[in-house]
């Protein structure tokens, strides 16, 4: 028997709610034509990852000089930690939700709760990240392309709205739909940047580089300032691991697509900025102040010409279109594997006739449209923005870390053991991994901490509320009712 056929522990006594220590419910078995293979789940982890924040990175880690680009390397390291830990955890549980399930299978559900709960916030806030960064890119591609000056504020929120209303559709549509999306952004931004990464290697001036430490700190508060902020650039390792249920064979690809994924993302991130801090030089970095200036620097010095700034901002409007297409997907995923256990708001479980859970898109992408159409409105508005961006990285530590204390609790307690040195190799890592999430948090700033803990206090509240509510019904299994949107408006 394996642990997807273990039958869950239900408390059936009357008044107690369902769920209990048993593994998270698997989501029915979809049709395999509506899965999405090895290529797709590989296509939503790079197109998680890299979105818009590629193009602007070099830049910011110019001020710190070279040493920039080993705190990009340190933080690219941690990440592939991450990557393997999540990779070993969806072989062992290949359980829709990734981090989610891990927490409750291990720790129970209110654990299982909390790890959603801060998920769903990362999602949809980091949503609102990407899309407000997006839409610079937009605005230049227009002004570029067309001379259309098209920056006023009115224009800023309705490129906004379509950026997040437009991969929701998409994702409503289906997973075959989001699929196809997703596998061609990611191509199409991804030989770019490839570009960029091998041939622009070939036009580096060592002289180009720089003093290796003009921050004026020591080496590891360097780093560290550096490492906070390409940080968050990572964020997205885990998403084939929570889409796992949408994925076909799943215990083979979802890990070979969490490395492989995270692998190509570090070293288009890593050699790409190596050839732009070698090509452009540190200095003229720091001091352009042009959207997207170091890729369209680069290229004008490897093509000899500086008139491709709007081909580089399209190259940006794809790729951060396709990192909200991959991050719509996953804000809904991880809500529907918890509502259909009973540990999150029922109507997170609801769907459509092609099995996609509606209700987490749509209340996602309306979230996400609140929070940038308010940071548009002034001053407090940017600075209650910029909150909310460091925000996401305390929020997506929570599950990070559950998932590796998940992963040693399941190495020593599951009973199907592995050799001494797996054992040690995933323990190693789990720890490696563990720490790499902390530093999320401490990268975070204390505004950001005050912010998210208020939030998942929030979030025990809504719990509470359902337990409630649990305990005033007679228990009937674990069965969530699904709904199309049709249905909801008729009852």
């Amino acid at each position: 028997m394996t642990l997807l056929d273990r039958p869950p522990v239900v408390d059936t006594r009357p008044g107690n709610p369902p769920a209990a220590t048993g593994p998270a419910t698997p989501v029915p078995d979809a049709e395999q034509g509506d899965r999405i293979g090895l290529p797709g789940a590989t296509a939503l982890v790079i197109g998680s990852i890299i979105g818009t924040g590629i193009f602007t990175v070099p830049a910011a880690l110019a001020g710190f000089g070279t040493i920039g680009i080993v705190a990009f390397v340190i933080v690219s390291i941690g990440a592939i930690f991450l990557a393997v830990m999540y990779g070993s955890l969806a072989k062992r549980r290949p359980e829709a939700g990734g981090p989610y399930a891990y927490a409750r299978d291990a720790f129970g559900e209110f654990a299982g709760f909390t790890n959603a709960w801060s998920y769903w916030l990362t999602s949809w806030a980091g949503n609102a990240a990407i899309v407000t960064g997006w839409v610079l890119y937009v605005v230049v591609f227009f002004d570029g392309a067309f001379g259309w000056t098209l920056s006023s504020t009115a224009w800023l929120i309705t490129f906004a709205m379509v950026g997040l209303w437009l991969p929701a559709v998409v994702n409503l549509l289906g997973v075959r739909q989001m699929d196809w999306f997703q596998t061609f952004t990611t191509v199409a931004k991804f030989l770019p940047l490839a570009f960029v990464a091998t041939v622009g290697l070939f036009f580096v001036r060592a002289d180009n580089f720089g003093p290796f430490n003009v921050s004026g700190d020591n080496w590891f508060g360097a780093i560290s300032s550096a490492g906070v902020v390409v940080l968050f650039a990572f964020l997205g390792v885990e998403t084939a691991s929570i889409a796992a249920a949408r994925v076909r064979n799943p215990e083979r690809n979802v890990p070979r697509a969490t490395i492989i994924g995270t692998l190509a993302s570090a070293l288009v991130y890593v050699l790409s900025t190596v050839a732009i801090f070698g090509v452009v030089g540190p200095k003229a970095l720091a001091e352009s102040t042009a959207v997207g200036a170091p890729f369209v620097d680069t290229f004008a010095k490897i093509l000899g010409s500086s008139s491709f700034g709007w081909a580089v901002a399209l190259v940006a409007v794809i790729s951060g279109i396709g990192a909200l297409n991959g991050w719509t997907m996953i804000c809904a995923e991880m809500p529907y594997a918890a509502a259909r256990d009973r540990v999150f708001p029922k109507a997170f479980a609801w769907t459509t006739k092609h099995d996609v859970p509606w209700f987490g898109i749509i209340s996602a992408a309306a979230l996400a449209s609140v929070a940038t159409i308010y940071s548009y409105q002034g001053e407090g508005g940017l600075n209650a923005f910029l909150t909310l961006v460091y925000l996401t990285g305390v929020t997506a530590a929570v599950p990070y870390f559950f998932s590796a204390l998940a992963q040693v609790y399941f190495l020593f307690t599951d009973p199907e053991r592995v050799s001494p040195a797996r054992m040690a190799l995933d323990c190693f890592v789990a720890i490696v991994a563990g720490i790499f999430s902390l530093w999320f948090v401490y990268g975070s700033g204390s505004d950001a901490t005050y912010w998210a803990f208020l939030m998942i206090l929030a979030g025990f509240a809504v719990y509470a509320v359902m337990r409630i509510i649990d305990r005033r019904r007679p228990a009937d299994g674990l069965a969530v009712e699904s709904r199309s949107p049709e249905a909801s408006l008729t009852r």
